[in-house]
């Protein structure tokens, strides 16, 4: 366990994010390597992968439900020293990350995903190919909740290093794996886009066989005990009143993704490649930002357990402007070469082209994404996400209508849809700020009740 609730905050946020910036990046090269193999093998496959991995929005909401609710209920209790609360919280998403995976496969392999593929595909091959993947590919998905929740309680405790390295171990294998599979060298079977899928599922397995392997031989803090594992309503309650409308975030980008391929579907499997390919890069380039915000919540999360209101405050405004600073150098570069950001996934020049206008006008919602990033970050850090919530479903709304509306109309370009998009996110960031203010003068009204200042922020500067 590391103690958040002392020491500068700079330094926290610091040795916080850059093990989580590394996991994370570990984490896209899942995508991006998949992303290479498969762009060669044609844009109508390339069409196909990206728009059956919009599914996995729908399971990120899941594993954001379970690693938000996990997180700040274990931040919480560690801040208060309540070790036992902390060891229950952990057992209890383990049990959840059990129903979750179970959920997932049901509803993938009963012919759901299916249905959302061929809903969304260009043409014949775009969804063949989307369906092909995704079986193969839901694995993975499920696979991901025990990771989760192991990973997010170690977070909460303030620790983040097991989990880099079971990431980097995990995508390593991925990278073996993918090009082999694809390609059949050395056995003989082409596999293909089936190929890619399953690399990154034998990956997902390797990467939760080895966090459990951690848990029995060196965790002590918290640790897997069955006997815990019999639902405890109270502790799901809470887990998932915090989780849930984080992983709503997520479900409504499902939503925002699934209504872009729509508008652009016109356009061909090329429009729908070019923008499955400059929306991987524009997440990969994401990574510095949400590994600030991804530091956020624990160490909120601790000092608010603490009652220390000034160095929740403090984490908020040393993170956003750590997160606006990183962001304005990559929108530079994004304005400067897209198409050497984007290249390496897109040899087809009509998706190279597609992807390189979509990051070049999308780059304008960088600096506001990370400041989005950062509240929601707050939010879960303090134990109430549903602002969170609020912000993205505003997003959405003021990015649907827009696009609807001049989807219908003669004349209509794709590009407007990535203005449309940056737009709404700039609204989406002004919204989130006021929020967090809000909540600051809701959920800290114990500062009220403490004379002087608390313990540390004079030494900090924080």
């Amino acid at each position: 366990m590391r103690d958040l609730t002392r020491g500068p905050l700079t330094g926290h946020v610091i040795a916080m994010a850059i093990p989580i910036a590394v996991g994370m990046v570990v984490q896209t090269l899942y995508y991006l390597v998949d992303l290479y193999f498969v762009s060669r093998l044609g844009g109508t496959v390339l069409a196909g992968v990206s728009a059956a991995g919009n599914i996995f929005f729908l399971g990120l909401a899941l594993t954001q439900s379970l690693s938000v609710g996990t997180i700040a209920l274990v931040s919480h209790a560690t801040g208060r020293r309540d070790q036992a609360e902390a060891n229950l919280v952990f057992n209890q998403a383990v049990f959840a990350a059990f129903v979750l995976a179970a959920f997932v496969l049901l509803g993938g392999y009963v012919g759901l995903a299916d249905l959302y593929v061929a809903t969304i595909g260009a043409d014949e091959g775009t969804i063949a190919a989307g369906i092909a993947y995704l079986r193969w590919f839901l694995p993975a998905i499920a696979f991901s909740f025990g990771t989760t929740a192991m990973g997010a309680a170690l977070q909460g405790t303030g620790i983040v290093k097991p989990n880099m390295i079971v990431q980097m171990i995990a995508v390593v294998a991925n990278t073996i794996l993918t090009p082999i599979l694809i390609t059949g060298w050395g056995f003989g079977v082409p596999l293909g886009v089936v190929g890619a899928a399953l690399g990154s599922s034998i990956a997902a397995l390797i990467g939760l066989t080895l966090m459990t392997l951690y848990y029995v031989k060196l965790e002590r803090y918290v640790a897997i005990e069955p006997s815990l594992w019999r639902p405890n309503l109270s502790v799901l309650k809470r887990m998932f009143a915090v989780g849930l409308p984080s992983g709503g975030e997520f479900a409504l980008m499902f939503v925002y993704m699934g209504v872009v391929y729509t508008v652009i579907r016109p356009f061909g499997a090329s429009a729908q490649a070019g923008f499955g390919a400059g929306g991987r890069v524009m997440q990969s380039v994401f990574l510095p930002a949400m590994s600030i915000a991804f530091a956020v919540p624990a160490i909120a999360g601790q000092n608010f357990g603490a009652r220390d209101g000034a160095r929740v405050r403090g984490t908020f405004r040393t993170a956003a402007l750590m997160s606006a600073a990183i962001m304005t150098l990559i929108t530079g570069l994004c304005k400067w070469r897209p198409a050497l950001l984007v290249g390496p996934f897109a040899s087809d020049p009509e998706v190279l082209a597609v992807a390189s206008v979509f990051l070049s006008i999308i780059s304008w919602n960088f600096v506001p994404t990370g400041v989005v990033f950062t509240c929601s970050g707050m939010f879960q850090g303090m134990g109430n996400t549903l602002p969170s919530l609020a912000s993205t479903a505003t997003r959405i709304v003021t990015f649907l209508g827009p696009v609807l509306w001049l989807s219908a109309r003669p004349g209509f370009r794709i590009e407007q849809v990535w203005y449309a998009s940056a737009t709404a996110v700039t609204l989406q960031a002004l919204l989130s700020v006021g929020l967090v203010h809000w909540q600051f003068a809701k959920r800290l009204a114990f500062e009220r009740e403490r004379p002087g200042p608390t313990r540390d922020v004079l030494a900090t500067g924080s």
